[in-house]
């Protein structure tokens, strides 16, 4: 059910701005949208699972692309956890959650040893730290595989990336822990720059294996003057853009085996 606002001139804002917000209702809501759910999903991407290479970095952006509203604008502290801290209520008690596809993504990816970071350029970085610090992913359903196998057995494990960093204990944990703290950078500013300042932080993170996940076309220069693998992402990060974006790094590396379309432009 909508959550009346309890402050008119900011609901007028907000349904101003959002995307998903009709323009013939008075009231607003941040939760459901398309692709939202605060419970994880329990499908893994194809690209996970093909045996053919893997990236070694996957960095996102946050506002429309992990969760489904621009932090600075949407979001009303104080923020509090509900529902085992996998929503969060701001002042107004409006909800806030990640897109539905995304706690499974964010497990398997960890769990096939793969890195993650976030470049985000809200203007309320502390408010988007502490979102990421309060909301919780619980681990996500046994997954089989096409042979049969658990996605989440040691040996699927072994075989999808002969390491787990995560070790084979799964509980609740917070979303910020999912990230490489190097490779966290939020502040106001161009994307170039939030990747020049990963790699600052991380000697390691090489741009050639690295795929961006964002929803501004804009962002694209990181792949022009980096060498990114950029992924315009349409409604949110989904297990296809994922699989979409992998396809599209493995292109560009020659590798054999890779089907499906490229980007959507």
């Amino acid at each position: 059910m909508p959550i009346q606002r309890k402050n008119p001139s900011r609901q007028s804002t907000l349904q101003s701005l959002s995307p998903t917000s009709p323009s013939s209702t008075t009231t607003t809501t941040t939760q459901p949208l398309p692709n939202t759910s605060s419970s994880s999903s329990s499908s893994l991407p194809q690209t996970f699972t093909d045996s053919l290479p893997l990236p070694s970095t996957l960095i996102f952006d946050l506002d429309y692309t992990l969760w489904p509203f621009w932090t600075d604008t949407h979001v009303t502290p104080p923020v509090k956890p509900k529902d085992s801290s996998t929503r969060l209520v701001d002042r107004y008690g409006e909800s806030f959650a990640f897109y539905r596809d995304v706690p499974g993504i964010l497990w398997a990816a960890r769990e096939r040893g793969i890195k993650m970071g976030i470049a985000s350029r809200t203007h309320t970085p502390d408010l988007a730290r502490e979102m990421l610090k309060l909301l919780v992913i619980p681990p996500p359903p046994l997954v089989e595989t096409s042979d049969g196998t658990d996605e989440n057995s040691p040996q699927q494990q072994q075989k999808d990336s002969g390491k787990n960093n995560s070790g084979n204990k799964r509980k609740p944990t917070r979303a910020l822990d999912f990230f490489d703290p190097a490779l966290i950078q939020i502040f106001p500013g161009e994307k170039t720059r939030h990747f020049q300042r990963m790699a600052e932080g991380n000697a390691k993170l090489g741009f050639e294996g690295t795929v961006f996940f964002d929803d501004e076309a804009r962002n694209r220069n990181v792949e022009r003057e980096l060498g990114v693998c950029f992924r315009l992402v349409r409604d949110g990060v989904t297990r296809r853009e994922v699989d979409e974006g992998i396809r599209e790094w493995r292109r560009r590396k020659g590798v054999k085996g890779v089907e499906g379309r490229g980007e959507l432009e």
